[in-house]
């Protein structure tokens, strides 16, 4: 008999590439399992005129995605982990965190010259705060504009000649199948990632134990540690898509570092980092990320 489950994502050619390949490795892992799709559109989507820093409010890209859970219209949704706020909306949970794809950015450029071989004043496409004060301070000569939209509109707008560079993920990129297109990965010490960039985030019904049974299966324990020291420091930190914010924890052999950076409007930067053995659980990662938080408030002069 076919256990039939609804799965939610945006509408972009990324969001329903990754839920699918999901969707295809579940299917794999339960042959029972029969996947209907539900395509919805959220306030970020809608939104493309302006910087998201300047929209407002937090779980612009998953708001309406978490509505259709919570209407019991979804059973399961596949967010980018990036797009969630530290805290879930109530009667939901991340129940699965699949294994994590590179979590760098990569650069795109229409020259094919790299960060080095960019001219003076080069103009870099990019809406992310993160992304601003880390490359202003590598090179105060670079312009920015703040391009939004899908990544292929992007791509396209670079090599159109609206800008000489966009900054992707290259999670996306490499699900995308386009790594040929990436001029650079940009190594995480010149550019710290974002909060659970290149990982995914599978939410349903808190107690929805179907659900939770079913997405157990792809859980990965590594992956979720790692993610939730990062949180840990998005909570402390607070602001979504508001402030120039990065964290990025990786297991190096007995134990877990984490660096975290935190910038201010002018581009002052703030740059904290803790490790703790390993192997460790989700509750103590995420700790240690508050902690790393707070400190970075504390240094920047924003604590309480």
């Amino acid at each position: 008999m076919k256990i039939r489950i609804v799965v939610a994502t945006r509408k972009s050619l990324l969001a329903l590439t990754q839920t699918r390949a999901f969707v295809r490795t579940l299917v794999a892992r339960h042959p029972d399992l029969s996947v209907e799709e539900l395509q919805v559109t959220t306030t970020g989507d809608l939104i493309q005129d302006r910087p998201l820093n300047e929209v407002g409010g937090k779980g612009l890209f998953i708001k309406e995605i978490e509505v259709a859970l919570l209407e019991g219209r979804a059973d399961i949704a596949v967010h980018s982990m990036k797009d969630v706020p530290a805290e879930i909306a109530p009667g939901l949970r991340l129940a699965c965190v699949p294994h994590r794809e590179d979590p760098r950015d990569a650069l795109i450029t229409s020259s094919g010259k790299g960060l080095e071989g960019l001219p003076q004043g080069a103009m870099i496409g990019s809406s992310s705060l993160r992304r601003v004060a880390q490359l202003r301070s590598l090179r105060p000569d670079f312009q920015f504009h703040a391009l939004r939209g899908n990544v292929d509109t992007r791509i396209r707008r670079c090599h159109e000649g609206a800008v000489d560079a966009v900054v992707l993920a290259m999670a996306g990129l490499t699900r995308l199948g386009w790594l040929e297109r990436v001029t650079e990965p940009i190594s995480a010490e010149l550019c710290l990632p974002a909060v659970g960039q290149g990982a995914l985030a599978i939410e349903c019904r808190a107690d929805d134990d179907r659900a939770l049974a079913l997405l157990s299966v792809l859980h990965d324990a590594e992956s979720a540690t790692r993610v939730a020291a990062e949180r840990g420091v998005q909570r402390a930190i607070g602001g979504g898509c508001h402030v120039p914010l990065a964290a990025f924890a990786v297991r190096e052999g007995d134990f877990l570092r984490l660096r975290a950076l935190f910038a201010s409007d002018s581009g002052q930067i703030w740059r904290c980092e803790r490790s703790i053995s390993w192997p460790t659980d989700e509750g103590v990662a995420f700790a240690l990320g508050e902690d790393l938080g707070r400190e970075l408030l504390d240094a920047s002069g924003k604590g309480v």
